[in-house]
């Protein structure tokens, strides 16, 4: 794919402005699916989205392959979401990091296990909606879009281990928010 990606951003510097359609097609609702976990707004998010693509096309001769270009892609992404944010100052409240039993665990390993794969994956996608826009963004890199720590440190402009101090937090905070909406459907379920 990245040498794919490669002929149309060739294609593109050489004038053919209609080849970078292939390369939005190609991240349109990566680049969406970002902005909208990061904004947490449909409406914002389309538009830094489109931004992204905006930004993407004008900076297109600066990319110099030193990552991969999904990689370039989610950095410019990430960055004006943030922007966003900044310019619409707006506070996003952060789970407080607690410590965990074994037991709290095991809880939620059954709360996983008791909800169909389909619902699942809905409850999943609602509890990370309720994080940070970074842990939002860094949890859907890492989980849904499989990045190595080193393509998110890339993209998010931190150091790997930071990336990995990061990841653990956000896990823990995911599940914190996950043990929460879902321990009272085991309730329910035992009931």
């Amino acid at each position: 794919m990245t040498t794919n990606d490669q002929h149309y951003i060739n294609l593109v510097l050489d004038g053919d402005a209609n080849a970078f359609t292939s390369l939005v097609n190609r991240y349109k609702n990566m680049v969406f699916t970002l902005t909208l976990r990061m904004l947490k707004n449909r409406e914002e998010a389309e538009e830094v989205a489109q931004d992204t693509f905006i930004k993407m096309y004008k900076s297109l001769n600066k990319f110099k392959g030193d990552s991969k270009f999904s990689t370039w892609v989610y950095r410019i992404a990430y960055n004006t979401s943030l922007d966003r944010l900044k310019k619409n100052k707006k506070y996003i409240n952060n789970v407080a990091i607690d410590e965990y039993t074994e037991q709290h665990i095991k809880t939620l390993g059954n709360a996983l296990d008791i909800i169909e794969n389909k619902e699942k994956q809905l409850a999943i996608q609602k509890c990370i909606s309720l994080l940070s826009a970074d842990d939002s963004f860094l949890l859907t890199l890492y989980y849904f879009e499989e990045q190595t720590l080193e393509e998110i440190s890339v993209a998010m402009g931190l150091t790997p281990n930071n990336v990995k101090v990061k990841l653990f937090r956000s896990r823990k905070r995911l599940a914190k928010i996950l043990q929460n909406q879902l321990e009272p459907e085991i309730i329910e379920n035992y009931e």
